[in-house]
């Protein structure tokens, strides 16, 4: 495996984004992987990704967006344009050629956004517990109407976090910028294959977030797979294995 080390990609616009990156040998497409909102690039899937790219002599890339793991910056003043940025930033800098992309939850978000901004180099994206709309539709909706007013008058909130002892901060700035770059409200005007895989006791992004996805993208070769069983993170053995085989089967089409 890489060094535990990460390396740092300059940026003038920023702080510097933290990665780990295998070159490969240019024969199949690279990998990118794009992590989960508060998560960081030393997650179970990204590891696991990266060994089995590597095993395969594939290039593969994952990074930790600003103010998360090893790449510096504030949480509170970051938003989907921020981490849409980031991800374009390392897309650009530590890829060359097709790639297929990988995004976790709001990853998948990122993922959207990062194919329509460069669908010249997209060979494919596998969507795991996709999150697209996740601010709005998933937050702002579900949140009671005093926790919109105080969210509206102080400009942040801040709400129990089930996989940390820190509570999840929500502001105002990351809600308004996530209306600016929505994708399910019309259709998206990508026609790569697509693979979506979700679990239906996914007790934070429900499952059919997913179904709305797949109907949602312009192409044809578009294929959803539920776990029965599977929960948000899809960590498991058989959950990365089939996460695993979806890459396999676009870096070969």
């Amino acid at each position: 495996m890489a060094d535990d080390n990460p390396r740092f990609l300059k940026r003038d616009d920023g702080p510097d984004i933290a990665y780990h990156r295998h070159a490969g040998d240019g024969a199949r497409p690279g990998v990118v992987f794009l992590g989960g909102y508060a998560s960081d690039m030393t997650g179970t899937k990204a590891m696991a990704l990266e060994a089995f790219c590597r095993a395969r002599g594939q290039g593969f890339l994952r990074f930790d967006y600003q103010a998360h793991g090893a790449t510096g910056g504030s949480f509170e003043a970051c938003t989907i344009g921020t981490w849409l940025d980031d991800a374009l930033a390392a897309f650009d800098a530590l890829t060359e050629g097709p790639q297929v992309v990988v995004g976790s939850s709001m990853g998948g978000w990122i993922m959207v956004l990062l194919a329509l901004a460069r669908r010249a180099r997209i060979r494919g994206l596998v969507g795991i517990a996709a999150a697209p709309d996740f601010t709005e539709d998933l937050i702002w909706e579900t949140l009671p109407a005093p926790a919109r007013e105080t969210l509206e008058r102080t400009g942040r909130i801040s709400r129990p976090n089930q996989y940390s002892d820190e509570p999840n901060i929500i502001t105002r700035k990351l809600i308004e910028d996530g209306r600016k770059r929505l994708v399910l409200r019309e259709t998206i005007d990508l026609d790569c294959p697509v693979r979506l895989i979700h679990g239906v006791r996914d007790a934070d992004v429900p499952w059919q977030v997913s179904l709305k996805l797949a109907g949602k993208l312009a192409g044809d070769d578009v294929r959803l797979t539920l776990i029965k069983d599977g929960e948000h993170r899809l960590s498991r053995e058989g959950d990365l294995a089939l996460i695993q085989d979806s890459i396999a089967e676009l870096c070969a089409n």
